[in-house]
């Protein structure tokens, strides 16, 4: 098997990461380093990454929180300046079961290798769908339905929970977007590759992650506790630059969804109503003046 790098990106969350790491170093019938991405936590991770004896695993520190976004745009970038053909990626809160690594190998040898993405199944703690993670299956996925024996199906975007590229792919399309800080990259990133590079990705439906969320509630700026109101600001705004990108169908379709989420927020919201509102709607005032350069790999400074 050629060389992959599995890159998992942390702030703050040391017991998890741990959980994390030693899944990935005991994967079964597949073999991957592990680059730990660190944005700069203060609960003594790296001291804790440090007690792990292991010569698969690797840590860096970013000296700033970058986000997820940007912890995986400096992970993704590390992993292929260090020469490594694949890179599977992941949050701290993810344990990939003992063979996930072995079955999406199994999909990439079944798919000859032609793909742009390869997304794992997400359950949550209760083995149930994770709702967060739910990939968007492709309309037209019936054109390969003879993959579905084999338990892949086509699909045109997924997260960031176990999703597995090629290196020549993210040369070819670039890193996430650093500047979306948290929420939406990775929607924007997989939409990149297969939609606006055209590149067919897939499901691969044996490999199981378990992702160990607090709650399996989904997003919704209308319901959400008041603390997290503030965090749509990064989605609705991020958002809006990724549909912007696929013509005026994007834009209508972003349009419709930040619609039907003031609908939300007048009929669903107990409280905070005004201020869901005014993230909702100055986000995507904010979002028209967005526009992020992706960057590549080879991009001196990126």
């Amino acid at each position: 098997m050629e060389r992959i790098a599995a890159v998992v990106v942390t702030y703050n969350r040391k017991e998890l990461l741990l959980q994390c790491v030693q899944h990935l170093l005991d994967q079964q019938e597949a073999d991957c380093d592990v680059l730990v991405v660190d944005n700069a936590s203060t609960d003594g991770t790296a001291q804790a990454v440090e007690q792990i004896s292991s010569a698969k695993l690797f840590y860096r520190n970013t000296g700033e929180n970058l986000g997820g976004a940007g912890g995986f745009h400096f992970g993704m970038r590390w992993a292929v300046e260090e020469g490594y053909d694949y890179v599977w990626i992941m949050d701290d809160d993810a344990l990939p079961q003992p063979d996930a690594l072995a079955q999406l190998w199994n999909a990439h040898e079944q798919l000859e290798g032609q793909y742009g993405f390869l997304s794992s199944v997400v359950l949550w703690k209760d083995g149930k769908e994770c709702r967060m993670n739910r990939q968007k299956i492709k309309k037209s996925f019936y054109e390969h339905v003879e993959l579905l024996q084999y338990g892949i199906v086509q699909i045109e975007q997924a997260t960031f929970v176990s999703l597995f590229f090629p290196v020549s792919v993210i040369r070819k399309v670039g890193l996430p977007i650093r500047e979306y800080f948290i929420w939406g990259d990775d929607i924007e990133y997989t939409r990149r590759i297969s939609v606006r590079n055209g590149i067919p990705c897939y499901m691969a439906g044996k490999s199981i992650v378990i992702h160990m969320m607090q709650n399996n509630t989904g997003s919704n700026i209308a319901t959400d506790v008041p603390e997290r109101i503030d965090r749509y600001r990064y989605a609705f705004r991020n958002e809006n630059y990724t549909y912007r990108q696929e013509g005026l169908r994007g834009v209508a379709y972003y349009l419709a969804k930040c619609g039907l989420n003031l609908v939300r927020i007048l009929t669903q919201a107990k409280n905070h109503r005004l201020k869901r509102i005014g993230v909702l709607l100055g986000s995507m005032i904010k979002g028209f003046g967005f526009n992020p350069k992706v960057k590549y790999p080879t991009d001196v400074g990126c």
